[in-house]
């Protein structure tokens, strides 16, 4: 059974150069605007008990897409079809009137969403204690930090039991211990068959809490199927993008002159690998490996320094290794040079989770890091640990002779 289902969908703004252009327009009847497609010919539908994923870079649609789903938004053309009740968490602040109260603010909320006053009270104590502001519910909303305007209205968006719930990149306010347990909160509500809309430039978040992506890009969509092949066609995107912003625009270049490019190497291709040589996606705990980079020179450089590095994806680097570090001296490097870095890891220590692989170049000093690659996701199996590493281990029980 379907829970959204969304047709040829569609949404375009007219942009006025002078107020007054559009009352010109209602009286005279003729056209005085420009017309600007932010959304066009988007169509997906999400069953029951799914979650999808929304990405793509900033001004690609996202925010438009969420608002007319959730109904904040006329169409200008399509259609969507929603099943059951819907609550979303959108912009900071949105439906909520700053001189009423947190405690005002939960009953205008809810009887929007058509709870009866009987549900509001029930609901109350449950929507104050998630959002931790016993102290701060009876206050206007304006007093509000920013952090617990996202706490209120989290709490209220999934208190009131939503069979869908749209979620905007608006979570990404709230304090870290928040944040993990709106996760919680979202991986309850898909337990119980629920469908979710979560729209994030966390790939992690995505990656975990979704089955299915849409990638918008430039009000279209770009590609729309499994969360690991769109995942990994966005990131080839964002890579390909960075790699451009390196290159100046031909109208900027010299006439008679190539494109110039502005950093001094580029690395090539990124990878992991087993001890004997086989390319990794998946590693055990305390296996050896070896991770590599294959690095163009683009400029003379004296010395140039390498790292990698193994990063959680609360972008904490758990492990990782620089040249400068271990007194490692590449020497003198010129234009056209092709270099291959490999670092041999013994009983990598990583517990068992997601990571995601950096390869970077350095400076000669080692602070200046000027181009890096990813690999993700890098996902680490095997025994169950304690604390943030694995250890190597060898137990040894014995009984002794009791001391008198």
């Amino acid at each position: 059974m379907f829970r959204l289902e969304v047709f040829e969908l569609g949404k375009d703004y007219r942009f006025y150069e002078r107020p007054w252009h559009r009352l010109w327009e209602a009286v005279v009847r003729r056209p005085r605007h420009r017309l600007f497609t932010a959304l066009d010919d988007i169509s997906f539908s999400v069953i029951s008990g799914s979650s999808l994923g929304i990405i793509g870079d900033n001004g690609a649609g996202k925010s438009t897409l969420l608002k007319l789903l959730v109904g904040t938004l006329t169409p200008s053309r399509g259609q969507v079809r929603t099943f059951g009740r819907i609550t979303a968490l959108l912009e900071l602040g949105a439906g909520f009137h700053p001189d009423f109260t947190g405690r005002q603010n939960i009953f205008l909320n809810a009887a929007l969403l058509g709870l009866t006053p009987a549900d509001v009270r029930r609901l109350e104590p449950v929507i104050i204690d998630f959002a931790e502001l016993h102290d701060f519910i009876d206050r206007p909303i304006k007093s509000y930090s920013s952090g617990m305007v996202v706490r209120l209205a989290f709490s209220i968006a999934v208190s009131v039991d939503p069979d869908i719930l749209v979620i905007d990149e608006a979570l990404a306010v709230g304090d870290v211990a928040f944040q993990r347990k709106c996760i919680e909160r979202m991986l309850h509500f898909q337990a119980q068959g629920k469908t979710l809309i979560f729209c994030s430039h966390s790939m992690y978040h995505i990656q975990e809490l979704c089955h299915h992506v849409l990638w918008l890009h430039r009000g279209k969509t770009r590609m729309y199927g499994d969360v690991q092949d769109v995942l990994a066609a966005y990131e080839e995107h964002c890579n390909a993008r960075s790699r451009s912003a390196d290159l100046l625009p031909e109208e900027d270049a010299v006439e008679g002159a190539g494109l110039e490019l502005s950093r001094d190497c580029r690395i090539l291709s990124l990878w992991l690998e087993s001890a004997e040589g086989h390319p990794l996606s998946e590693i055990r705990s305390l296996d050896d490996v070896v991770v590599a980079m294959d690095v163009s020179v683009l400029k003379d450089v004296f010395n140039p320094q390498f790292g990698f590095a193994f990063v959680d994806p609360e972008e904490t680097i758990v492990a990782g290794a620089a040249t400068h570090h271990d007194n490692v001296t590449v020497g003198h490097c010129k234009a056209g040079q092709r270099l291959r870095i490999r670092l041999e890891i013994q009983a990598l220590p990583i517990r068992p989770g997601t990571y995601r692989l950096t390869g970077a170049v350095a400076e000669r000093g080692g602070l200046l890091w000027y181009e890096s690659k990813h690999l993700h996701p890098i996902r680490v199996i095997g025994q169950k640990t304690i604390g943030r590493m694995a250890l190597r281990r060898k137990w040894q029980v014995e009984t002794t002779s009791a001391q008198r």
